[in-house]
């Protein structure tokens, strides 16, 4: 018993040892290796935060190390700031100094890049701010890792009261917005120039009386829950111009509005959902040309504000497209709304809604809806609201629907739904290609040899009628085969400025690119 005592305490012994002689750690001599010799931080906002990027940082080597010191290549001073595995590094040094990083043989650690910086702080030739990180050795200079940041000058839009109980609840769609705050625009903020980016915090409000006029190659960047208001009586026009592009569809000269989320990362760059909407409640002469929007929850929203004290919103949009939202592309209740030259590709729900009856006319539009849901629309008209109680609301006037050289398509087997609760429900389809897939085909809404379908042609599978766009999930929504000849000249050119002609004139927004 003795013996077997004698034997543990041994065996305890040796154990201890082993275990101090596996973290005896050596100053490192160099030899580091890293996942990228340089990050990039992708575009930021002078003074706004960046998102969090990784490095790896890995010893190869078969002993453990002590890494003497990690640091911002400019010190304390640094617009940069790091965590290592965690830690915040020296006391006093801000996110800036590490000393005696321990590394384990055949392992790594993560280091996390942050930066917050101003355009004053950039290089003024290229606008961009860099710095190093780097790793100290016995051996000699220490190894870096190149830090590089493009950084953007804006005008920033806050908010600065809370918005009016109507607005509030017609923007609690999904009864979980609370506090919506906003901005009312005057003086020199209803004039948006290219001479600087906007940024919205909040949701910026053209009041009653005014007109904001977003002149030719602005771009505005929302953050989260935010947007842009238009009031009853507040009037917006947005004059963008058809962007200049080389041959291989890259964007040479930008002249286009561009509406978007803040998030500039090339991992946000298709994510729907990262802002609110678009919302005109204005029965002006609200005017759209030549205006992208992108990765919104609604891309353009116009309801009535009360629809107790009913009265229609108005807007017109040309040479236009709306990509990437997580509910609708355009939701209109009960609006009057004209569109030429509309592109609307991918929304969670229907890339064009009209609900609550309405005015509509739209020439030459492709919407198209590859949305991963297997409930998407392309385009939904209905003549009633859903209540709260699963009842219905009594029916709204449609008055007119009019779809002409249009066409209709998507992911999914069926892309038109019409919904009437008794009322007037008037719908007219001219010469458009619908994708439409069901055993209602036929029969009552869905009579495509009625009068309701004047030359149109039902795409009943994937194989007849398909427009074969060029990439539907990259947003190349141009057919590259003829699949329909257009009946109207209107608009004489397509979105692209191409001309229309009568030999030459595909359904849709786009003329046929072949190549």
């Amino acid at each position: 018993m003795r013996n077997v005592f004698l034997f543990f305490i041994i065996g305890i012994s040796i154990s201890l040892v082993s275990c101090r002689k596996d973290f005896a750690f050596e100053a490192s001599s160099g030899g580091l290796e890293f996942s990228k010799q340089t990050v990039y931080l992708d575009t930021v906002f002078s003074n706004i935060s960046s998102s969090t990027y990784r490095l790896k940082v890995y010893n190869r080597g078969n002993k453990d190390i002590s890494i003497p010191k990690i640091q911002l290549g400019k010190g304390v001073a640094s617009k940069y700031r790091i965590t290592v595995d965690g830690l915040t590094g020296d006391v006093g040094a801000q996110n800036k100094i590490f000393t005696n990083v321990p590394l384990l043989a055949k392992d790594s650690l993560f280091i996390f890049i942050e930066v917050t910086t101003d355009v004053a702080s950039a290089n003024p030739t290229d606008f961009l701010y860099t710095d190093t990180i780097d790793f100290y050795n016995t051996n000699g200079s220490p190894q870096q890792v190149d830090l590089v940041t493009l950084i953007q000058d804006a005008i920033f839009i806050y908010p600065d009261k809370p918005l009016s109980t109507g607005i509030k609840e017609t923007l609690n769609l999904n009864g979980s917005q609370t506090g919506i705050e906003g901005h009312e625009l005057s003086g020199s903020l209803l004039h948006w120039t290219q001479a600087k980016p906007y940024v919205v915090y909040g949701y910026a409000l053209v009041p009653n009386g005014e007109t904001l006029t977003i002149d030719k190659g602005v771009k505005v960047y929302f953050h989260a829950s935010s947007g842009l208001i238009v009031d009853k009586q507040g009037t917006l026009n947005i004059v963008g111009e058809k962007s200049d592009y080389d041959a291989q569809g890259a964007i040479t000269i930008d002249r286009e509005v561009r509406f978007e989320a803040d998030r500039l990362e090339p991992d946000f760059e298709d994510v729907p959902g990262q802002w609110g909407t678009l919302l005109i409640f204005s029965s002006m002469n609200n005017t759209i040309d030549h205006l992208t929007i992108k990765n919104a929850a609604i891309g353009i929203f116009v309801p009535p504000l009360d629809i107790a004290s009913f009265y229609q919103p108005k807007v017109t949009i040309s040479n236009s497209q709306i990509y990437n939202c997580s509910n609708y592309g355009i939701l209109a209740r009960g609006a009057i709304i004209n569109g030429y030259n509309l592109v609307i590709n991918s929304a969670g729900q229907s890339s064009f809604a009209g609900t609550y009856g309405g005015d509509y006319n739209f020439f030459h539009c492709t919407f198209n809806n590859n949305f991963n849901n297997s409930k998407q629309k392309a385009v939904l008209l209905t003549n009633y609201l859903d209540n709260e109680d699963g009842t219905l609301t009594p029916p709204n006037p449609l008055n007119q629907s009019n779809f002409t050289d249009c066409i209709l398509y998507g992911s999914n087997q069926t892309e038109l739904a019409l919904q009437q609760n008794g009322g007037v429900f008037n719908y007219q389809f001219s010469n458009c290609v619908i994708k439409f897939n069901s055993q209602l085909a036929g029969s009552g809404l869905y009579d495509f040899n009625g009068s309701h379908y004047s030359n149109s042609n039902i795409a009943t599978n994937s194989t007849i009628f398909n427009p074969m766009f060029k990439n539907a999930n990259q947003n190349k929504l141009w057919p590259t085969q003829d699949i329909s000849q257009g009946n109207t000249l209107n608009p004489a050119k397509d979105i692209l400025d191409k001309p229309r002609t009568a030999i030459s004139n595909n359904v849709g927004a786009y003329q046929t690119i072949t190549n």
